[in-house]
């Protein structure tokens, strides 16, 4: 099976909006837990909501906005097949993201 990185992308916010309900962030947090639980098998790191970024160049180190909100690292057949898994995610339906990304992780050139 190949590895795969999924990056959620929403408001660089970072979680849920204040104003939320708190019924709703509890129905939205328990379809996620039932998403996790589904794929269970497929989770090869749980992943979670990402903080603020920092960037790191040869300019030095500086404060950067971007719309990644969380990740998940998971092992599918395909690569279509992993993005299949996110298809309905509360992610999107449920939380204000916009969307998830999905890419192979790849062998290191030259490494065994």
């Amino acid at each position: 099976m190949a590895k795969f990185l999924a990056v959620y992308t929403g408001e660089p916010s970072a979680g849920p909006p204040p104003d939320m309900d708190q019924n709703a962030l509890a129905a939205g947090m328990a379809a996620w837990g039932k998403w996790m639980e589904t794929h269970a098998a497929s989770i090869v790191d749980t992943g979670g909501p990402l903080g603020k970024t920092k960037k790191v160049s040869a300019a030095g180190v500086s404060d950067v906005s971007n719309n990644l909100a969380g990740y998940v690292v998971l092992e599918a057949d395909s690569h279509e097949a992993a993005a299949r898994m996110f298809e309905g995610h509360p992610h999107f339906t449920i939380f204000p993201g916009d969307g998830v990304e999905i890419m192979p992780v790849l062998a290191i050139p030259g490494a065994g």
